[in-house]
């Protein structure tokens, strides 16, 4: 990723004070390390832990419970200004030529074992229900008010079996279970998904303008089988089996998700990052 000269010669200008106080012996060690801290970047810290959270990340491999406390407690205190990111930014804005707002994703970076990056909501954009394959998925609402509805597979519930094999229910059809469905406002703090429970397929909606950092642990791979799949979403009540019994206030809780092609009115469009930059090492 490309670093802006005035960063650069930021950068140049921190690395001679470092040089500087390495001249310095009287607790140089100590108080080096303190200043390195303080002068760090969100965004940096961010790539850094990422890249230790994520080390032994692969399909289904999911971080210790304290490296994924540790990397939620970076993402829930990232701010908007963290990433360069306003409120009047074009990406914000909704199109009267366009019938489904496009929605813009910013990427910060990918490598075999994680991505991070930002998608930009104008108001009533929609990001698909879809899912994340044997992924860990940490996302981060910055801006805005977001409708986030997610669901986990039924597996271990005593109804899935009949619901599953039912001749009732059309080849693909799936029993699930929603998780949330919610509004959110910013700030608030980072929602986890695993790779079979926390809502590992969700849809995001944009009630006002708003703006997601997402940390994916693998990323998308289709060769490792890690390929985004979308759905379609059914009531309890759209199919009828035998065997089957929920209470009818246990009900919404409940859908039928049908796996689909993706969506023609999903639009997402690319754009150059243009916040405080990082060093990928």
């Amino acid at each position: 990723m490309g670093i802006t000269t005035a960063v650069a010669d930021r950068k140049g200008k921190e690395c001679r004070e470092f040089s500087r106080d390495n001249s310095v012996k009287t607790n140089g060690k100590s108080r080096k390390g303190r200043r390195r801290q303080k002068r760090m970047l969100p965004i940096q810290q961010l790539y850094d832990t990422c890249k230790e959270v994520f080390a032994e990340s692969g399909t289904n491999i999911i971080p210790s419970p304290e490296n994924v406390e540790r990397l939620k407690v970076v993402l829930d205190g990232i701010k908007p200004e963290d990433l360069g990111l306003t409120a009047d930014m074009p990406y914000f804005r909704s199109s009267v030529t366009q019938r489904y707002p496009a929605i813009t994703y910013l990427h910060l970076c990918e490598c075999d074992k994680f991505s991070m990056g930002i998608f930009c909501l104008p108001p009533s954009g929609v990001i698909s229900l879809h899912d994340h394959p044997g992924m860990t998925v940490f996302s981060k609402l910055l801006l805005g008010t977001m409708h986030i509805k997610s669901y986990d597979w039924a597996v271990n519930d005593p109804n899935t079996s009949a619901a599953n094999s039912s001749p009732t229910v059309p080849p693909g059809v799936r029993l699930a279970k929603v998780k949330v469905d919610s509004n959110f406002t910013a700030p608030c703090n980072t929602s986890i998904l695993y790779p079979s429970e926390g809502g590992n397929m969700h849809c995001f909606t944009a009630v006002t303008a708003c703006a997601v950092l997402d940390v994916l642990g693998p990323p998308y791979s289709d060769p490792d089988g890690r390929h985004c799949n979308y759905y379609c979403d059914y009531p309890f009540s759209r199919f009828s089996v035998a065997g089957v019994s929920v209470p009818e206030e246990e009900r919404d809780k409940y859908k039928w998700l049908e796996e689909r092609e993706k969506p023609t009115e999903l639009a997402v469009e690319g754009a150059h990052y243009e916040g405080p930059m990082f060093r990928e090492r």
